[in-house]
């Protein structure tokens, strides 16, 4: 460092052009011994700019030197380090001197941190592929050995990462070496370096000469995947899709099933929830011969195990493992082997196996045809719907065009729909609410005809539900359903069944009223708000109760952007001037705001100025 400082200190002194090019390197050291945390991080951002004023010979034999002897910071500003360097060869002088690059990411590859180690590797990696083969050789390879064989861990794990990296561009006799390093951190005493050799282990055997990975990595798989940490055999599960892959059907089944099977029954659920999870790739890589043999018993075994975990991971994969089986044969396969487990699964005692298996048991409606689905999918779907959480239903509801496709609109009114309405009509409030929030999904799904016929006449409901939360949810959902329907059907659906509640006795059916337009007006547009909103919410000034007349003045202003200036002049100033001369505080407050233009946050739909509307 004092090499370092040395000339930079002495730049101002000389004051020639020369010295004055110091300076850059120098603001780099203060700001680095800088006890602020957010000046050293901001130097460590900036240095291709520093590197750009020393030119790449001062980068390589100052800077460089300097910042690898300097590793000793806070994490963030090692991270920082790390990402630049990875971006840095233009900077010393291109390709030929990448090497040069290595040592400081060599040491930050074993600094305590995971983050940083990472982001070296990362580094590490993109400069390899910079380097000539013969460069590789010289400067990767050696690095590489040095921190496979290094005394802390954290050495010995970030080397996992970088040996798929140099081993194809490697001669004969050095990538026998590379996969003797290899071999013994798979063995490493340290179970950390063990979960890092599984978890590059599929990596690294796609680089490998098929002969090598039937001789050498299927014993390193065979191996992991018996570790006595958990952690490392659930990643040796991972590894099995990328060596299955690589592998014949006869190599599969004698080197690889073996230990695949083991991990499907293993005592640790953590395991088993890694076979669930990979179970659409491992199905791929095996093949159809050993999916139905052996993959299928295992798929069973696991939508009924004993965690809840797994159960939910097998769950979500139901969909895909299906869609996946060879088409002869597929549907009487389903029916008998995988149908029974799904119809356990549907009460299952916890609700994450419940979700995770409606968001996908609608799909298999497509796969299993019309008369299977009336007969065995839809009882499965209607006590779905009706379940105590939430999530079940709405992944039920999002995807009924699955079904629709498949069993009609008119199939699915007899057998779903009545189920919806039930729950629309619920005594509980929050099951209705959770309906309505499904409603717009549902209306898409059903095209309007259909919801007009079967679900309008709800919608109109809930605008005077006892509850406040239902009323305020209710307006948005008409906003919702005009937005995805257009204005045509609003304006003869919609808009004459809102204006009539405008004469409800209840007062606030009648502000629910001017919520409604305060909703509408603006996806209706001028021309509707103009000629069918706009009069009743001026006749409503006269309203008897006060806090109807001091929401007219807020719709006034809510709706007077959208229209035109003849109508604010001549219909709307009048009727607000009037209001501001109201007896009651409130009403004449809101119609000299609205008077005077103050202008709200666009998209209020009003429940929340309406003081004396308290939530009922």
């Amino acid at each position: 460092m004092a090499g370092v400082a040395g000339p930079a200190t002495g730049s101002g002194a000389a004051g020639g052009d020369g010295d004055d090019s110091l300076y850059p390197i120098a603001v780099l050291i203060d700001e680095l011994r800088n006890e602020d945390v957010q000046l050293r991080l901001n130097s460590i951002k900036k240095l291709s700019t520093i590197a750009l004023a020393l030119g790449v010979e001062r980068t390589r034999t100052e800077l460089l030197p300097f910042l690898t002897d300097t590793i000793y910071d806070e994490d963030e500003v090692l991270l920082a380090l790390a990402e630049q360097l990875g971006n840095f060869t233009g900077l010393v002088g291109g390709p030929d001197f990448a090497h040069c690059l290595l040592p400081p990411l060599e040491s930050l590859a074993t600094v305590e941190e995971t983050v940083v180690r990472d982001k070296a590797v990362e580094s590490l990696r993109q400069i390899s592929q910079e380097h000539t083969p013969v460069a590789l050789e010289a400067h990767f390879v050696p690095l590489v050995k040095r921190l496979a064989s290094g005394d802390w861990f954290t050495s010995r794990t970030s080397a996992c990462g970088l040996f798929s990296v140099c081993y194809p561009r490697a001669s004969i006799a050095v990538k026998g070496e590379i996969r003797q390093y290899f071999r013994s951190l798979c063995s490493d005493d340290t179970p950390m370096v063990r979960r890092a050799a599984a978890s590059k282990l599929g990596e690294f055997a796609k680089v490998l000469e098929l002969d090598s990975v039937k001789s050498e990595i299927v014993p390193l798989f065979t191996n992991l995947a018996s570790d006595e940490q958990d952690s490392v055999r659930l990643l040796a599960v991972e590894a099995c899709v990328s060596i299955a892959q690589l592998l014949s059907q006869d190599d599969i089944e004698a080197l690889v099933m073996p230990t695949l099977r083991q991990a499907a029954e293993d005592k640790s659920w953590r395991v088993r929830y890694m076979v669930a999870d990979k179970f659409s790739e491992l199905q791929k890589a095996v093949g159809p011969k050993i999916t139905l043999n052996d993959l299928i018993p295992a798929f069973q075994n696991l939508l009924k195990d004993c965690e809840a975990e797994v159960r939910a991971a097998a769950a979500h994969k139901v969909k895909e493992l299906c869609e996946n089986l060879p088409m002869e044969g597929r549907e009487t396969m389903i029916m008998n082997q995988i149908l029974p487990y799904i119809k356990e699964l549907v009460s299952d005692t916890n609700q994450h196996v419940k979700s995770a298996l409606a968001s996908v048991i609608m799909g298999l409606s497509t796969i299993l045809g019309k008369e299977n689905t009336i007969e065995h999918l839809l009882p499965l779907f209607l006590a779905q719907l009706k379940d105590e959480c939430p999530e079940v239903r709405l992944n039920i509801i999002s995807n009924l065009d699955c079904v629709n496709e498949v069993i009609g609109i008119r199939q699915l009114s007899q057998s779903l729909l009545p189920a919806i309405v039930e729950l629309a009509e619920d005594a509980k409030w929050r099951v209705r609410l959770a309906i309505i929030e499904y409603m717009p999904l549902l209306a898409g799904q059903l095209g309007v005809e259909f919801f007009d016929e079967k679900l309008n006449s709800l919608c109109m409901a809930w605008l005077v539900d006892h509850v406040y939360a239902i009323r305020e949810a209710a307006t948005n959902n008409l906003m919702k359903l005009v937005q995805k329907f257009g204005t045509e059907w609003a304006q003869n659906t919609i808009v004459p069944k809102v204006l009539v509640m405008a004469n409800d006795p209840n007062y606030l059916h009648r502000m629910t009223t001017l919520f409604c337009i305060n909703a509408l007006s603006e996806a209706c547009g001028q021309e509707i708000t103009t000629k069918q909103m706009l009069p009743i919410v001026l006749k409503m000034a006269g309203d008897q109760v006060a806090n109807v007349r001091f929401n007219v003045a807020k719709s006034l202003q809510k709706i007077g952007p959208i229209l035109d200036t003849d109508a604010l002049q001549e219909e709307v100033k009048p009727v607000l001037q009037k209001l501001g001369q109201d007896e009651d505080m409130d009403v004449k407050y809101f119609a000299q705001e609205a008077i005077s233009g103050t202008k709200r946050p666009s998209g209020s739909s009003g429940f929340q100025g309406g003081s004396r509307d308290s939530p009922v």
